[in-house]
């Protein structure tokens, strides 16, 4: 008996009317390469001025958050704002359009499907505002529950809000205000029983002035998407980076001739090129995930590059948030799990070392 996904291939881009986004927006990686000599010629009096002394850095998460991959990918129709599930997918299309303007770190992550079990009824504590909402989890929709205790929000008119179930979010009506809330969102915010890691599928930038990540139309993304799909719900992790920069010339960054946007914006394209690379090699190991040997070159001279005008050998990437809950603890094929990721990094001949700082152990 034949398969019926072999009878339905996956639609080409060309069929889904979107061959041309492809073949005008190359691959991510080649943002790495240095543009033509021509068209630096009138960028040049705003290049960054550099600094001889040896630099080390560390590199610390100024901010993180979560988007539910899933609700985007397949082009959704543009959500009803209007309703309050839909306020909630387009302020996450808002937040991820943004992020194709800045240099910011993303992880596609998985984890094991979750969904609220509608064929269930949620149910209240006694005279207090603690909610129990049925779960079915994994693919074998194994049934759990989970209790949260609600806060009554400031422009609340009731005590106790109405409450309406989908396979995805729940909606709290408060009289004067509605909140709508995936399951992702509540085992976030709440602490729960559900003992499942967060698992780094794929690394990147989010840099694109395409925008392919908030459309779910950029390919080595998608891959990941489809490959894990079946028993698995994808998130996009963003973490905003502080590159903190020790010298004995100081950072370059804060210099009075770099305050301009090219020579801030090159300097900081430094950083996160590299803190890319180093999270790629920590998360995705050596195989890169099926990278294209092209990919990995660009990636060598990109750091090459970097070494030499910043004098760089060694850096530390620290992954840890403050409040993180167990929703946070990352891992990966190549890494073991942990909300603690201490990453000591060394650039040898365009490759970084990487070396895991092992976790404290509570006494």
């Amino acid at each position: 008996m034949s398969n019926d996904d072999d009878d339905y291939p996956d639609p080409s881009p060309e069929e889904l009317g979107i061959g041309a986004l492809f073949e005008e927006a190359p691959e991510p990686f080649h943002d790495l390469l240095a543009p033509p000599p021509d068209a630096m010629e009138e960028l040049l009096p705003l290049m960054p001025q550099r600094t001889a002394a040896p630099q080390t850095w560390v590199v610390t998460v100024a901010d993180a958050k979560f988007h539910w991959y899933d609700l985007i990918a397949g082009f959704p129709e543009v959500p009803d704002i209007r309703d309050p599930v839909g306020r909630h997918l387009r302020r996450m299309q808002f937040d991820l359009e943004a992020t194709s303007e800045k240099r910011l770190i993303y992880f596609a992550v998985n984890r094991p499907r979750v969904r609220f079990d509608t064929s269930r009824s949620t149910s209240w504590g006694f005279f207090s505002l603690k909610l129990t909402v049925p779960l079915l989890v994994g693919p074998e929709e194994k049934k759990e529950s989970l209790t949260i205790e609600l806060t009554v929000p400031f422009a609340a008119t009731l005590k106790k809000p109405s409450v309406v179930l989908t396979d995805r979010f729940l909606t709290l009506n408060w009289g004067g205000l509605i909140e709508a809330l995936s399951i992702h969102d509540l085992l976030q915010q709440y602490e729960n029983n559900l003992n499942y890691k967060t698992e780094v599928q794929y690394v990147g930038q989010t840099k694109d002035p395409v925008g392919r990540l908030a459309r779910a139309r950029l390919v080595p993304v998608q891959r990941v998407h489809q490959r894990f799909s079946e028993d698995n719900d994808m998130l996009l992790l963003i973490q905003r980076m502080n590159v903190e920069v020790m010298s004995d010339d100081g950072d370059p960054a804060e210099m009075e001739v770099n305050q301009n946007p090219i020579a801030a914006d090159m300097l900081l394209k430094d950083r996160i090129d590299v803190v890319e690379c180093a999270l790629i090699r920590y998360f995705e190991g050596p195989e890169m995930h099926g990278r294209s040997d092209k990919e990995a070159e660009v990636r060598k001279q990109r750091l090459r590059e970097v070494q030499q005008t910043n004098n760089l050998d060694s850096f530390r990437i620290d992954l840890r948030l403050e409040d993180a809950g167990k929703y946070h603890d990352l891992t990966s094929r190549h890494t073991g799990p942990s909300r603690t990721h201490i990453i000591d990094c060394k650039l040898v001949d365009g490759n970084v070392i990487v070396t895991r700082v092992p976790d404290k152990v509570k006494t």
